[in-house]
This record gives structure tokens, sequence and C-alpha cells, in this order.
């Protein structure tokens, strides 16, 4: 009875130790919804059409659904966002069994640079490599594939992005 009381102790002491590093709301000491952020539309680089424009719309719907920060959609931003996509790849992961040269599943991954400033001093909050990735499965056409595979991309990166911004990584 005794190791059955000492064993109970231990587990509800492990189970609110495991929760003593928790923080309710933003990481990087923010107020909710304190500060508005403009997202500028992101310039593409790469081969891949339309890739900036998916991007752009991905992390405003992102940093919507976060709440972190208030989307300016109606005038100037306290922070601005904004980005130039300079990289996107296809690599291959799996092959046909009946043709070793002939893949069947891609990973498609690109990379942005992001710069965030405050408006009012043009302070540099953040500026670095962002990468995001996505499965492709290619079926019969790659082009398709890769098209369908474009809204997926655009929300891994739109969501490390907003990660980056919410955490205070910066």
């Amino acid at each position: 009875m005794r190791a059955l009381k000492f064993f109970l102790l231990c587990l509800a002491s492990a189970t609110f130790a495991g929760c003593a590093s928790y923080h309710l709301g933003a990481t990087n000491h923010a107020v909710q919804g304190d500060q508005s952020v403009e997202v500028f539309p992101f310039n593409n680089e790469t081969l891949q059409p339309r890739l900036g424009d998916a991007l752009t719309q991905s992390l405003r719907e992102q940093l919507q659904v976060d709440g972190t920060y208030h989307l300016a959609t109606h005038g100037a931003g306290d922070v601005i966002v904004t980005g130039v996509l300079r990289f996107y790849a296809r690599e291959s992961l799996g092959a046909s069994s009946t043709d070793a040269a002939t893949p069947v599943d891609y990973r498609v991954g690109a990379t942005v640079h992001v710069t965030v400033r405050e408006r009012i001093s043009g302070r540099l909050l953040l500026d670095k490599d962002v990468k995001g990735h996505a499965l492709v499965n290619i079926g019969s056409d790659l082009a398709s594939a890769e098209r369908q595979a474009l809204p997926l991309l655009a929300d891994d990166l739109a969501k490390n992005i907003a990660e980056q911004l919410t955490e205070g990584a910066w």
C-alpha cells in the first residue's frame, strides 16, 4: 500500500512538472492582436509560376488563424513582411517498380528570404531564409501533380514564416 502511494505521488509530480514550462498565448511576450502586420506580395525569382501569389495568400491566412498579429488589410501595418522566393527544386524519392529510372514520388522544396521591419522605426526584426517542402505523387502527369502540390508547399512555407514571426525567433 505504501509503495502504491509513493508511485501515485511520483506520477502526479511528473505530470505536473511536465506542464511547468507551458506558456499561454504568444511566447514572444506580445499581446495578442496588439500589433498589425502588413504582408506585401512575395517576389518570385523561381521558374515555378504563381508560387509567390500562393505564398502571400497562405501567409495572410496563417496569420489570421494564429491571431498573434492583426492582419492590416486596409491601411498600413505596424510590422511589414516582404520576401523573395529564391529557390525551387524537386527531388526524387521513390522509383517505379518496373523502371528504376522513373520516379513516382517527388519532394518539392522552396526557399524564401523573408524580411520583417517595423514601419515607424525601420528596425529590422527578421532577415533570414525560410524553407518549406511538400510531397508529390506523380501519377500520370508531372506538371499537374506539381500544380496540385503548389498550395501544400505554399502552406508549409507560410506556416514556417508565421512561426518565425509569432514565436519571436527574431
